[in-house]
């Protein structure tokens, strides 16, 4: 414990400063210094892992059987900053529960789009891959969340999505990147993907343009840890899961409008 007490600290200063006697250092270090050593000491200690020493994580369906999952604590937000865009008619997947919380009297007609037969909900059944069943120019707005991940052909659901808007129409998009894989959606659809803030610009851009399309990320490292292991948003507080670190981002959020058609004036 001396020598390392000694030794470790010089280490350390040397490559901070550049020290010509660096090599000689690191060389004492890791011939003399167990390799243990050497690793806590360079974490700052021991980490406390807790509960999550376990192979099997707090809950195995996002953290809802705790609480409210944290990708929705994000996804609440992002749609609640963007509800302006949700009227008319707007298309959800699955169900419309967030048409009707953030679109309200502002929403004409709500649709909600399926891609195989058995959801009474469902107003539509069509493949955002091909396009088929799914009507073009037709919304004002599209929710789409958490769904990109289980579409192979991401490139193909950038066409129909731009398709399917009306000239103005928003589309209005979360997709996963630190998560948990969702065995649900993999034995009955898939799931394929976990998409970047870069991935996700490049796809929409090549559709929409890239002055149409706004692209950002939410989460830290304390978020993305506790998502992958199980943890429930209610059991960490908004100070913990508002901060952005992009290193370690939890869901991706996206706006592309369609660009609106120009006024013509006449001679």
């Amino acid at each position: 414990d001396k020598g390392v007490a000694f030794v470790a600290p010089l280490a350390a200063l040397g490559r901070a400063h550049s020290f010509p006697l660096v090599s000689i250092v690191d060389r004492i270090v890791r011939r003399f210094v167990p390799l243990a050593v050497r690793v806590w000491w360079r974490r700052g200690g021991a980490v406390n892992l807790g509960d999550l020493r376990s192979p099997e994580p707090l809950s195995r369906v996002f953290g809802s059987d705790r609480g409210q999952p944290i990708c929705r604590w994000y996804i609440t937000r992002f749609l609640a900053a963007h509800a302006g865009g949700i009227h008319g008619r707007v298309l959800e997947v699955a169900g419309n529960d967030y048409t009707r919380r953030f679109g309200g009297a502002r929403v004409t007609r709500s649709d909600v789009l399926m891609v195989v037969e058995g959801n009474p909900a469902a107003t539509i059944v069509g493949d955002l891959q091909t396009g088929a069943g799914i009507p073009e120019g037709a919304f004002d707005a599209i929710i789409l969340t958490q769904v990109l991940q289980c579409v192979f052909d991401l490139p193909g659901a950038m066409r129909t999505i731009h398709r399917a808007l009306a000239p103005g129409g928003t589309v209005l998009i979360t997709a996963p990147a630190i998560a948990p894989v969702s065995q649900y959606d993999v034995v009955r659809w898939g799931e394929f993907w976990h998409l970047t803030p870069q991935s996700l610009t490049r796809l929409l851009a090549t559709e929409f343009g890239a002055d149409q399309v706004q692209v950002s990320a939410c989460g830290n490292h304390i978020a993305a840890h506790a998502y992958l292991a199980g943890m429930a948003a209610d059991e960490l507080t908004d100070a913990e899961l508002a901060p952005h670190d992009p290193d370690y981002p939890v869901v991706i959020t996206a706006v592309a409008t369609r660009t609106p058609l120009r006024a013509t004036t006449s001679a």
